[in-house]
């Protein structure tokens, strides 16, 4: 049990890393579009990147954030039967639905988004509708990254079901909602 706790504090310690850094990508994702409306609206002079930068922030600050949300129990639940069965039902049912719905569908992702990433890496694809014809790749990445990311939750999330569908552990694998705390 000692080793499932520490992988599940190393992975828990990633997703937490990755999800506090990608949050920074609020500032100048709002910073873009300030800096957009008042350009516009103030000196009648919009500019040709403030759109293409927010749409790739946004995208970028979407898709790495996912892992995070699913460590901290954010994705969306059929609740109706779910809040009604008890934490080792759940459990069980969590690791079956991880086991063959979740990895199967991140895996294909990732592995699709990688050659999708790959492939504009290779010819440094630009937005050709765009008049600031940023390149393309960096943002395309952030597609198997969070599917990286959310494969190696996903390990610790179908950790923790197990631990609590068989009874070891129950407390110490319970999902975390709060920096440090678990809920119960």
């Amino acid at each position: 049990m000692r080793r499932e706790l520490r992988i599940l504090t190393a992975l828990d310690a990633v997703t937490r890393f990755v999800g506090k850094a990608i949050a920074w990508l609020i500032l100048p994702m709002v910073l873009s579009l300030v800096w957009e409306v008042v350009a516009r609206y103030f000196f009648n002079a919009p500019t040709e990147w403030a759109y293409d930068m927010t749409f790739m922030l946004y995208g970028t600050f979407f898709m790495m954030g996912s892992a995070w949300t699913l460590q901290r129990g954010g994705h969306i639940r059929t609740d109706i039967y779910y809040s009604r069965w008890s934490l080792r039902t759940r459990a069980r049912v969590d690791l079956v639905c991880y086991l063959l719905l979740f990895f199967p569908a991140m895996g294909v992702f990732t592995w699709l988004t990688w050659g999708y990433f790959w492939r504009s890496y290779e010819l440094n694809e630009r937005i050709v509708t765009s008049p600031w014809l940023p390149i393309v790749w960096p943002f395309k990445f952030m597609m198997p990254a969070s599917g990286a990311l959310l494969l190696l939750q996903g390990i610790a999330e179908a950790i923790r079901s197990a631990m609590q569908a068989f009874g070891t552990g129950i407390d110490a694998a319970a999902p975390v909602h709060e920096e440090g705390s678990v809920a119960t």
